[in-house]
């Protein structure tokens, strides 16, 4: 089983709303990024994305936090890759600071997905496992 996993800090740039917080689909974003690299791996191709089955929103993120985001392929069908996607923030800028950040002891689930890629077959340089 491939896994794919991203870590990076969100910047100023990226917020969107008032104090600093960032709009949802800066994660899909994200998710988007590690299904390319699942699928360059599984097939040696970038594929498509082409669908969220679900997504759930469960925190917020602000700038200056630092999110890892990982996915992993959980059934390969013929051209379809169902994978599976989590953004957790690991580090998290102290308040009242301008520098100053902290490793969190426990990260913090912001976002869940589940989703369908495809790579066609004449695309598909490697033989990933069927149906598993």
């Amino acid at each position: 089983m491939y896994e794919s996993k991203i870590r990076l800090r969100i910047s100023a740039g990226d917020a969107h709303y008032g104090g600093g917080l960032v709009d949802g689909s800066h994660m899909l974003k994200l998710f988007g990024d590690v299904a390319t690299e699942l699928l360059i791996y599984s097939d040696g191709d970038e594929g498509l994305f082409v669908a969220y089955d679900n997504v759930e929103f469960l925190a917020p993120v602000y700038a200056g936090d630092y999110i890892e985001a990982t996915g992993v392929i959980t059934l390969y069908g013929n051209t379809s890759r169902k994978m599976s996607f989590q953004a957790n923030k690991v580090i998290a800028p102290l308040p009242k600071s301008n520098s100053a950040a902290e490793i969190l002891e426990k990260s913090i689930l912001v976002c869940r997905a589940t989703g369908t890629c495809m790579v066609p077959k004449e695309k598909q340089r490697y033989h990933p496992p069927q149906g598993s």
